[in-house]
């Protein structure tokens, strides 16, 4: 069996000095795949995210990405490497207009950005509309348009998401995950935590449900959405 493209593979750590919050976790995402975590509040599943990012000490496991060991890099040489992190808050530049968002995410690049820019305004219509307007004056949508269009400008082979529905109507929140697919289809593979459990897994290959900063339950996100004691623990029956 091949590894996955990313693995954090039985990871167990937490932040500077802190106790453990993550207890041999393991979460993996291949090429062009959606993976979800999900779980309780206070599960560790934003922990988990970060510890792939380089975000804390992970004490025990590993993280490698297309076979490459990378737990001992800072999260900026992961993004040169070719991860993109959006966080769930204080994710883009309010004062600056869309387009330069755009253009601050393109800060590693050396080469032509222009191409970059156009497809991530193909896939978002609404900021190619608005890119001359400040960030900050625009809908939570629009705004995780952005932020997601930021860390697309890097060129990354993995995209990870933290709570991106977080705050959105039921349309939107569709919308969103309907753009997520179509990064997914790029061949860039999305590592996602999210609070609207069924409708992430709906749209997830692989989904990770964890519980106190362990893995509980692991599987295909149709399989976790049949499981009976999945749907009653954590989907509301």
């Amino acid at each position: 069996m091949s590894e996955p493209f990313l693995i954090g593979d039985t990871m167990t750590g937490g932040y500077g000095n802190g106790p453990d919050i993550l207890h041999e976790c393991t979460i993996a995402v291949d090429r062009g795949e959606i993976a979800v975590i999900v779980g309780p509040n206070g599960a560790g599943k934003s922990t988990a995210m970060r510890a792939v990012f380089g975000m804390l000490n992970v004490r025990q496991g590993a993280v490698r990405l297309n076979g490459e060991d990378i737990t001992a890099l800072s999260p900026q040489d992961r993004v040169v490497k070719g991860m993109g992190f959006v966080p769930q808050t204080h994710n883009i530049f309010t004062s600056m207009t869309v387009e330069e968002n755009l253009e601050m995410g393109a800060f590693i690049r050396t080469d032509d950005i222009s191409g970059t820019m156009e497809q991530v305004y193909e896939l978002f219509p609404i900021l190619r509309e608005k890119r001359h307007q400040a960030a900050g004056e625009l809908s939570g949508g629009q705004r995780q348009q952005v932020a997601v269009g930021r860390a697309l400008m890097t060129k990354p082979t993995v995209l990870m998401l933290d709570e991106p529905t977080a705050g959105v109507s039921p349309i939107v929140m569709d919308e969103l995950f309907d753009r997520i697919i179509e990064v997914a289809r790029t061949g860039i593979s999305i590592l996602m935590v999210e609070q609207n459990a069924r409708q992430a897994l709906e749209i997830a290959d692989k989904g990770y449900v964890l519980v106190q900063g362990r893995n509980a339950h692991t599987g295909s996100g149709k399989d976790l959405l049949a499981d009976s004691e999945v749907r009653r623990s954590f989907l509301g029956g």
